[in-house]
């Protein structure tokens, strides 16, 4: 590949305008076999309850639950239906299930695509470099879910301090959180007028428990690799099996996502065949082989010690990089 990364030399024009085919039938079948999923488990859960089966039953429940934002990243890419609004709807809805609002994920995201691995832009990458403490930290989901519950509310009382959100974007934003917040709080209420646990049995409490579960896939996608502008240097695919990509809706096969935003997740394995045959192997990892590996680097150095041009998480074997040794 040349240093130089161009997508063009990848596909064709006429593969682009293929794969880029959107389908409310495939997109469909996927959004039902997931929520039909959540609703099995709950299901399964309320048979649970005051029964040591709870802790399975809650702990699948939940990771259903987390993978749910693999639908809303679709949506916000419009790649799930070909009908737009369907699109907004489900993005909404299920943003609002993730206490994460459908709009200010999406701004947030589009500027990850366009800076991938810039720190000042990245609109994922806004953060201090790890340390061994910070990163397990966010990888329990701790601050995962401070960031989310601090950043719904204070957007919702009119204060932005994300520079990857635009002046003419912030009103839309604010708006959001507000109405977020406001159904929050009537959730609230009425679980306590009712006397109702319903709404932290079957939603919170399984979703915040297993966010490290789903933390497995979000750290993976680009910690370790190169801040330079090449995305077959600075984002890794994920080796696994097919029940986890279908959970992903996947997003495994993130490098031929950032490649080709565009192309709906049910082509992304067909677009990744087409850039492997074009470029080699692109970067790729297991889950657990991953945090093996980047926990032993944190316990050598900070990120910031890392080199910022290189990529310093490999595999253990077959990497398609050279190993930057400690």
């Amino acid at each position: 590949m040349d240093a130089s990364f161009s997508r063009r030399k990848l596909v064709t024009p006429a593969e682009l305008k293929a794969l880029n085919t959107r389908s409310n039938l495939w997109g469909a079948a996927q959004m039902a076999s997931h929520l039909g999923a959540i609703v099995c488990a709950g299901y399964l859960h309320s048979l649970a309850l005051g029964t040591a089966w709870v802790w399975l039953t809650g702990f699948v429940l939940g990771v259903l639950l987390n993978f749910l934002y693999a639908a809303q990243h679709e949506l916000s890419h419009a790649t799930v239906f070909a009908t737009r609004r369907i699109n907004v709807l489900f993005g909404r809805l299920i943003g609002f299930v993730m206490i994460f609002p459908r709009d200010y994920d999406q701004v947030m995201h589009f500027a990850h695509h366009t800076h991938t691995q810039d720190w000042e832009k990245d609109g994922e990458l806004v953060r201090a470099p790890y340390t061994l403490v910070t990163y397990l930290l966010w990888l329990s989901g701790v601050t995962y879910w401070r960031n989310r519950i601090f950043g719904v509310t204070r957007r919702a009382r009119g204060v932005i301090i994300e520079p990857f959100i635009r002046a003419e974007e912030e009103a839309k934003i604010v708006l959001e959180s507000r109405v977020h917040v406001a159904l929050y709080a009537v959730i609230l209420l009425g679980s306590v007028a009712l006397n109702s646990w319903a709404a932290m049995s079957f939603w919170l409490l399984p979703m915040l428990l297993t966010k490290p579960v789903h933390q497995l896939q979000n750290t993976i996608e680009h910690l370790g690799l190169s801040h330079e502008d090449d995305i077959l240097k600075n984002t890794r695919s994920t080796r696994t099996n097919a029940l986890m990509r279908w959970l992903c809706w996947q997003m495994p096969y993130h490098t031929a996502h950032h490649v080709f935003p565009s192309v709906p997740f049910w082509k992304l394995r067909q677009l990744n065949a087409k850039i492997e045959a074009q470029a080699g192997p692109v970067h790729r990892m297991g889950w657990i082989e991953f945090q093996i590996e980047v926990i032993k680097r944190f316990a050598q150095k900070d990120e910031s010690q890392w080199p910022m041009d290189e990529v310093w998480i490999v595999p253990t074997s077959a990497g398609r990089e050279t190993r930057v040794e400690a």
